[in-house]
Formats: structure tokens, C-alpha cells, sequence
């Protein structure tokens, strides 16, 4: 049986009296490519910021196993409003902030780009691969060579070889993205398909077993979006990991997903298999509307 990597149970967000997001409930199996699709305002980016603690829950429970067992991700707001319960909030509820959850194996990309704009591409990577490092920021401020030599001071090997590590970890991902050309280009002068790329690059820097894709063909032609298929489906066999994608092109997600999950107005309208949706009369009213009679 396979591993059930991501778990919502029953999950609610309320902003005020707007439900976002009800009752939501779904599972991911290890390795999967799962689609969560559904119209402008359904509630797909809310649930991805469920997912990363970027909001807390208003019911509900989110369960996330990479691998090391499973770990109880995101739970219910049990306090209200007012000064005392804020406290109780901060001292006890203690929600997982997004670098936690980061560290727990799961990683993203955003609905609008976020990116060092002023960094450039090769750094972006790089600053993601340095979580993995040993060494803290401190270090960094020593020469570790012998002047005007390529000699490394005796003392500071251990984190030369760290980041020469590093530093191919960035070209590897830089070359499979197709961006090695443009490594020392701004992030901000990238064309928007490759800033695209780049923050998938920067997602896989952290090494994660769970990656969510907030559409990442926004911006890209039809052919670059069709290549986006074989790329995700060769980053997934590649890292071992599994795939939650929010997408409005439904070419590539019919050729991309395993299985999907369709939200309309913040609650449960269909899943299955492409062909299963593809062909789900609630699916397309909710896309398309309702025929007059």
C-alpha cells in the first residue's frame, strides 16, 4: 500500500464571515503528481498556504509524512479574539511557522513570483542550497584562502568542501532547468517563464519530498508549457518526490496528474483521474457554466 505523503482532514478556513475553504478532505500517495484545479476564487492557493503555515486553520487537520513518519503539519485555531487569547495563541498554540514546515520536507512556489530580484540567478539558487550548510553566516566573513593564493587555511576545509558541494548542486539544477546560460543574469531581467523556472530551481534547493507548484506555466508559450510536462514528471523520478500542482491549463494537467481534486466556491466538487474529470458534468458547469434551457 502506498504511503500517504499529504493528509487534509476536514479542513476549514474562515476569513471573518467567507468561508475560503470547507471541509476539505484528501490524501496524496507517495510519488504522486496530484492536481488541485478549479475556477478563479475557488479556494486552491488558500489550501497551499494551509499546507505551508503561511494561515492557520479554522477546523481541521493536516498530516504530512516524508518519510521519517508522520507529523501532524497544521491543526486547528482553538482561540479567539481578544488579548488574552493572542497570548494563549503565541504560548500555546504555537502553530508551525513556513520555515518549519520547509524543514520538514515541504516546499513551494508562489502564485506571484517571489524572488531576490536584485540577487542573480545563480545566487538565488545558491542562497537555498546554503540551509543545508553547517557553517553559520558568521564564518562567512573570515577569508579562507592564503592571500592571493588558491590555498585554503587548514581550519576552514570542512567548509570549503561544503560549499564547493554546494556550489554543484546549483549548476546541477541550473542545467536541468535550462538556466545555466543565464546564471549571472539579474533574477528581476529573466523573462517571467524563466523566473517561473528559477523559483521551481529554488523549491528543489531545499530538498524537499513534498513540492506544491502554484501554476507554474503562468507566463510560459504553449510550447514551453507542454515541455513543463516531461520537466515535472523528470524532477519527480529524479528527487523521489511528490507533486501537489495548481494549474488553470488544462492541456497540462490532463497530461501531467496521476489524480485531481476539484474545489468550486472553497468545497469539494470532484476527483479521480484526468479522464474522469475531464468528463464530469459538474466539472464543466463550474468551468464553463450552466446551458440555458
Amino acid at each position: 500500500m502506498a504511503r500517504k505523503v499529504l493528509t487534509l482532514d476536514h479542513v476549514t478556513k474562515r476569513f471573518g464571515g467567507l468561508t475560503a475553504v470547507g471541509d476539505v478532505s484528501f490524501s496524496i500517495n507517495e510519488g504522486e503528481i496530484f492536481g488541485l484545479i478549479g475556477p478563479n476564487g475557488a479556494g486552491k492557493t488558500t489550501i497551499f498556504n494551509l499546507i505551508t503555515g503561511v494561515y492557520t486553520l479554522t477546523e481541521g487537520d493536516i498530516y504530512f509524512d516524508g518519510g521519517k513518519g508522520e507529523q501532524h503539519v497544521a491543526k486547528a485555531d482553538p482561540y479567539g479574539a481578544g488579548f488574552v487569547n493572542d497570548l494563549k495563541r503565541r504560548f500555546i498554540f504555537k502553530p508551525h511557522k513556513p520555515s518549519e514546515i520547509a524543514e520538514m520536507g515541504i516546499t513551494r512556489t508562489f502564485q506571484n513570483i517571489r524572488l531576490f530580484k536584485k540577487l542573480s540567478v545563480y545566487e538565488n539558487v545558491l542562497t537555498a542550497c546554503h540551509r543545508s550548510a553547517s557553517y553559520g553566516l558568521l564564518v562567512s566573513f573570515f577569508p579562507w584562502k592564503v592571500p592571493f593564493t588558491n590555498i585554503v587555511f587548514p581550519w576552514f576545509k570542512k567548509q570549503a568542501a561544503q560549499e564547493k558541494v554546494l556550489n554543484d548542486k546549483t549548476e546541477e539544477l541550473l542545467k536541468m532547468m535550462g538556466l545555466w546560460d543565464y546564471r549571472d543574469m539579474t533574477a528581476a531581467n529573466l523573462p517571467y517563464g524563466l523566473q517561473r523556472k528559477l523559483e521551481i530551481a529554488r523549491a528543489l534547493a531545499l530538498d524537499p519530498k513534498l513540492l506544491l507548484l502554484d501554476e507554474p506555466a503562468a507566463g510560459m508559450n504553449p510550447e514551453e508549457t507542454m515541455a513543463l510536462v516531461e520537466l515535472v514528471k523528470e524532477i519527480r523520478d529524479k528527487f523521489d518526490l511528490t507533486v501537489l500542482i495548481i494549474e488553470h491549463h488544462m492541456d497540462l494537467v490532463m497530461n501531467l496528474c496521476d489524480r485531481m481534486y476539484v474545489l468550486n466556491f472553497g468545497k469539494f466538487l470532484a476527483e479521480g483521474v484526468p479522464s474522469d474529470i475531464q468528463n464530469n458534468k459538474d466539472v464543466i458547469e463550474a468551468y464553463l457554466g450552466k446551458e440555458e434551457e
